[in-house]
C-alpha cells in the first residue's frame, strides 16, 4: 500500500474517504468544526443523536455529505483526553484501518495533525501512526487454499502542515523500513518448520545479499564450525538430521575504517527440548524458537532500506534441537570456542549454548558494541509478559541507549541485573560453567551465562521470549519485534 505525506487543506481533497477524530465529551477540533459548517451541521447532529460519543475506538461513516469532495466522511473516535499516550495512538490508527478496510474505497487522507501524541514531536507520532497502520496491513496466507481477499483500499494521505512536511516524509521513510523489516521478520517466523530450518535461512541470506550490492554473506557448516572449536554450538545440533549454519551478513555503510556494530540472533528452527523434552502441549510454537535470528534478518533489512551511514556485520546462529541416539544428554561436557568448557544440565537450556559461540566469533570484528537477541527462557515471560523484553549488559550506556530506543520506536525493554551473585548459581563441580542455574531467577542467570563469553567488548542481551510473538488461538503469530527498537538504536547511532 502507497503512504504519502501532503500539506494540504483536508476539506478541499478529492478522495475516497476523509478520516477525522472526535474527542469524547470535547468540543470539535479546528478541522471538525470547519466540515461541520460545510455539511450543514452534519457532524454535530450525529454526535447530538448519539450515533458517536467520541470514545476511543468509535467509528462513524457519514455519506452524501453536501459541499465536501470525499465521498465518505469517516468520524473515529480519540477518547476524552486532550493529550494521547502511545497506546491509546496506537490503537486510534488501527481502529481507523479496521474501519477502512471495509470500504470500498481505493485511498483515504486521515487528517490526525492536530492531535497531540505525550512526549512526542510531528515525526515522533507520525512514524508509530504509519508503522501502526502498515504492520495493521500484514497477511501470512502463504499455506492457505484461499488467499486473503485484495484490498480496495490501495493508498493512505498523511496530512500535516507544510512546516512539518520534511519531518513527516522522513518519519514515513522509517516507518516504511521498519514496517518492512517487522514483514519479512514475521514470514519467516511464520514459516514452518519442516520448510524453516538452518539450511533455509543460509538460503534467505544468500538471497538477501545478492539483492543488495552492500551486503556480503558467509555461511560456516559443520566442517567450519568444527574448524572454529564451537563445541557448544554443535552439541545442540548433534541430534538432528538438520546440519547447523553459522550466517553471517555484513553491511558496508560507513567508512571502511569504522568499528561495526555486530547483532547476534538465536536461530533455533525447532526446539523440542532435545533430551530434556518439552511439554506436548503448545510445542508447536518453538517453531518461534528462531524468532531472535529472524529479528536480526528483519533488522537488515530495514538499515539496507534506510542506507544508515554505519557498518553492521549480523551472525546468525542456526540449528535445530531434536532427541535422538545421538543427542547431547544432560550431564554431558563440552568445549566452547573460548575454551571455556560446560556442563550441560539440560538440553532444553540451548540457546545460549549456540549463543556462547557465535558471541566468542563476534570478538574478531573489534565491534563498537554486540547485541544478542534470543527466545531465550520462559522465566522472562512469567516475569515481563507479552508487552516487555528483558534487557541485561555489561555497559550502562549501551543499555541506556537500547532502552531509550525501545521507548522511542515503543516497543520497549526493561533492565535486569546481572550481580555477581547470580554467577555463583553457574558453579558446576566438574566444569567451568554449567548451562543453568537453578529454578530462581532463570532470565537473569542466562544473561550470566552469556556474559561470560563477552568480556572482550560491550554488550548487551534483549530476552524476547514473551515479545517474539503471539501464543495461542486465531491470532498466533510472529511479532516483528524488537526490530523497531534494534532499528531506533542504529538509526541513533547513526546520527552520532
Amino acid at each position: 500500500m502507497e503512504l504519502v505525506v501532503k500539506s494540504v487543506n483536508a476539506e478541499t481533497l478529492k478522495t475516497a474517504t476523509l478520516v477525522v477524530a472526535i474527542g469524547e465529551n470535547r468540543p470539535l477540533g479546528a478541522l471538525a468544526s470547519k466540515l461541520d459548517t460545510l455539511s450543514g451541521g452534519a457532524l454535530s447532529a450525529a454526535l447530538k443523536r448519539g450515533d458517536l460519543t467520541g470514545k476511543a475506538g468509535q467509528a462513524l461513516l457519514l455519506t452524501g455529505l453536501p459541499n465536501l469532495k470525499a465521498e465518505r466522511l469517516l468520524l473515529v473516535g480519540s477518547g476524552s483526553d486532550a493529550e494521547l499516550g502511545d497506546r491509546p495512538w496506537r490503537k486510534l490508527a488501527s481502529a481507523t484501518l479496521n474501519a477502512l478496510k471495509n470500504l470500498g474505497g481505493a485511498d483515504a487522507v486521515l487528517a490526525f495533525d492536530d492531535l497531540i501524541v505525550k512526549g512526542r514531536d510531528t515525526a515522533g507520532k507520525t512514524r508509530l501512526l504509519a508503522e501502526t497502520l502498515l504492520d495493521g496491513l500484514y497477511v501470512f496466507d502463504r499455506f492457505k487454499s484461499k488467499k486473503a481477499e485484495p484490498r480496495a483500499l490501495q493508498k493512505i494521505t498523511l496530512i500535516t502542515s507544510k512546516a512539518n512536511t520534511a519531518l513527516a516524509e522522513r518519519a514515513v521513510a522509517q516507518a516504511k523500513a521498519i514496517a518492512g523489516g517487522m514483514s519479512f521478520t514475521r514470514d519467516l517466523g511464520n514459516l514452518p518448520p519442516n520448510l524453516c530450518h538452518p539450511t533455509f535461512l543460509a538460503d534467505a541470506a544468500k538471497s538477501l545479499s545478492k539483492a543488495h550490492k552492500n551486503l556480503k554473506v558467509s555461511i560456516h557448516d559443520e566442517k567450519k564450525l568444527k574448524e572454529l572449536g564451537m563445541g557448544s554450538f554443535l552439541a545442540v545440533a548433534q541430534g538432528s538430521d538438520q546440519p547447523p549454519r553459522l550466517i553471517e551478513l555484513h553491511y558496508q555503510g560507513g567508512k571502511k575504517s569504522d568499528a561495526p556494530y555486530v547483532l547476534v540472533g538465536k536461530g533455533i528452527t525447532f526446539d523440542t527440548g532435545g533430551i530434556s523434552i518439552k511439554p506436548a502441549a503448545g510445542m508447536d510454537e518453538m517453531k518461534y524458537d528462531m524468532c531472535g535470528a529472524a529479528s536480526v534478518f528483519g533488522t537488515l533489512r530495514a538499515v539496507v532500506e534506510l542506507e544508515l551511514p554505519i557498518n553492521l556485520v549480523c551472525l546468525m546462529a542456526c540449528a535445530e534441537n531434536m532427541p535422538s541416539g545421538g543427542a547431547t544428554r544432560p550431564g554431558d561436557i563440552v568445549e566452547t570456542m573460548s575454551g571455556q568448557t560446560v556442563e550441560i544440565l539440560n538440553t532444553d537450556a540451548e540457546g545460549r549454548l549456540v549463543l556462547c559461540d557465535a558471541l566468542t566469533y563476534a570478538e574478531r570484528f573489534k565491534p563498537q558494541a554486540v547485541i544478542d537477541i534470543a527466545t531465550l527462557t520462559g522465566a522472562c515471560v512469567v516475569a515481563l509478559g507479552a508487552h516487555t523484553s528483558g534487557l541485561m549488559g555489561n555497559n550502562d550506556q549501551l543499555v541506556g541507549q537500547l532502552l531509550s530506543a525501545g521507548k522511542q520506536a515503543d516497543d520497549r525493554a526493561w533492565e535486569l541485573p546481572l550481580f555477581d551473585e547470580y554467577q555463583e548459581q553457574l558453579d558446576s563441580p566438574f566444569a567451568d560453567i554449567a548451562n543453568i542455574g537453578g529454578p530462581k531467577a532463570g532470565t537473569i542467570t542466562a544473561g550470566c551465562f552469556l556474559s561470560r563469553f563477552t568480556k572482550a567488548y560491550h554488550w548487551a542481551h534483549l530476552d524476547i521470549a514473551g515479545t517474539a510473538w503471539v501464543s495461542g488461538g486465531k491470532d498466533k503469530g510472529a511479532s516483528g519485534r524488537p526490530v523497531p527498537l534494534l532499528t531506533q538504536y542504529l538509526i541513533d547511532r547513526a546520527a552520532v
